[in-house]
């Protein structure tokens, strides 16, 4: 198994670029579900631990109604429908993104435990899904 900590070197400029624009949060499908719950007049907290028990940080998160919210990005989490694997550097690629899912699994089960509600939803999810799914979780 590749070593994850020390990223291959990227394949090209363009690519190493791409790679450095990419944000952590503020995303684009996340802002699109944002825009929506706060017309509706929800009120959220954004880019938080919900808890010291893991290092996660939901996207949405609601700490009194124990509710948290991912919105995964297709690539980094491997999404089934529309996640691909890159050809260069296929070995490291494959063992990072598997890591990737693993670790969200390990914090579902985490949060769950503690009696928290994760919704997870693709970035690719229509917004007016996600934010009708996630009035539905808070009872609106």
């Amino acid at each position: 198994m590749p070593d994850l900590r020390v990223a291959p070197a990227p394949s090209s400029p363009a690519v190493r670029d791409r790679f450095r624009r990419q944000g952590r949060r503020d995303t684009v499908p996340e802002l699109a579900v944002r825009r929506l719950l706060h017309a509706r007049g929800v009120r959220y907290r954004v880019d938080v631990r919900p808890c010291r028990e893991t290092r996660a940080r939901g996207d949405l998160v609601w700490k009194a109604r124990r509710l948290v919210v991912f919105v995964d990005g297709c690539f980094w989490h491997a999404c089934p429908t529309c996640g691909h694997l890159p050809t260069v550097n296929g070995a490291w690629w494959a063992a990072k993104l598997t890591a990737n899912v693993e670790r969200d699994r390990r914090t579902d089960a985490v949060l769950t435990g503690l009696g928290w509600r994760v919704l997870r939803f693709w970035e690719h999810e229509p917004p007016e899904q996600v934010a009708d799914a996630i009035c539905r979780a808070l009872g609106r």
